[in-house]
């Protein structure tokens, strides 16, 4: 899981707050946010104009890329052989 400064995590914990109170807003459109993920994407992002520490958009973790690449293409060629 990434890790996120503590101004991040304080920044993140408002906006969960105020999306439980029901009074937390999109931003173009105002409407109503009620999802989880949708709400913490918006606290993420108020903590990066900030300057808080937060990864970039999209960052995820992945140790073992190369790993899983070669096991996916070994399973293609198995499977398209077999068709044949």
């Amino acid at each position: 899981m990434a890790k996120y400064s503590k101004s991040a995590q304080k920044k993140v914990a408002k906006v969960m707050r105020e999306k439980k109170a029901g009074t937390l807003k999109s931003g173009r459109s105002g409407k109503k946010v009620t999802s989880r993920k949708q709400a913490i994407a918006i606290g993420l992002s108020e903590a990066r104009r900030a300057g808080a520490k937060v990864p970039k958009k999209g960052a995820k973790k992945t140790a073992k890329k190369g790993a899983k690449k070669s096991a996916r293409k070994g399973a293609k060629k198995t499977a398209k052989k077999s068709r044949k």
